[in-house]
Formats: C-alpha cells, structure tokens, sequence
C-alpha cells in the first residue's frame, strides 16, 4: 500500500505549483497550518545543498474536529503533510495517504473519516 497520494507537475516552476497546491488546499476546506523549507533547513544546519523540497501542514478543522473526537490522541498524526519537491521532469506533489497512517489506531470509527480525508486529499492533488 502506498502511503502518499503523487502527482507530478511538469512545466511549472516550484513557486507556481506551491501557489496552486495551497490554493487546491483551500478550495477543499484545508488551511496551511505548517511550513517547512526542507532546502532551506539543510543549508542552514548542515551546509547541504538540494533541489527545492517544502512540506506543508494542511488541516481540514471539521475532518480533524471530528477524528479528534473519535480519538483523542489521534493529534499526534495531524495535520496532513503535503510535499513538494522538485524532480527531473518537474515538481512532484505528494499528499498523506491518511487511511495508510491510521492502519496503527484500532478505531473503525476513525478509519471511515480517514477514508473521507483520503478523498478529499485525492481531489486536492488532482486540482492542481
């Protein structure tokens, strides 16, 4: 089972397809709660050079509303990462599959809103 829903981006540069991720996010009710410049990051700690590659913490508030309730703890595994990174024919998109990351919580309840969030992040990744 994949864990990342993926698309790649071809002919845009990195800062249009960050712009049209964020903008998919909010269509589908997701707010950009983190950032995270990973190239930025590395250069900084570790004097690595790498291509572009961002994470963005995305939060759906009624989805997380809900799974929060089903599950106190569930927080731990919130927000939903989405990666940006550039690749050699473009910049590939990849979203948390959250149905992937709660196979550890026993809670039917919260797997059906997981499969909803999955949906949800699919239309996303496909709107870009």
């Amino acid at each position: 089972m994949s864990y990342t829903i993926n698309r790649i981006i071809t002919n845009q540069d990195f800062e249009n397809v960050d712009k049209r991720t964020r903008q998919a996010l909010a269509d589908h009710g997701f707010g950009v709660l983190t950032e995270i410049d990973v190239k930025a990051t590395m250069k900084k700690k570790l004097d690595k050079d790498m291509s572009a590659y961002r994470i963005l913490g995305a939060c759906n508030p009624e989805m997380a509303w809900e799974a929060i309730g089903l599950e106190p703890r569930v927080g731990a595994m919130l927000p939903c990462n989405v990666i940006l990174r550039e690749v050699s024919d473009g910049v590939e998109v990849s979203a948390i599959d959250p149905v992937a990351s709660m196979t550890a919580v026993n809670n039917d309840e919260l797997k059906q809103v997981a499969g909803k969030v999955r949906d949800m992040m699919s239309e996303v990744v496909q709107a870009i």
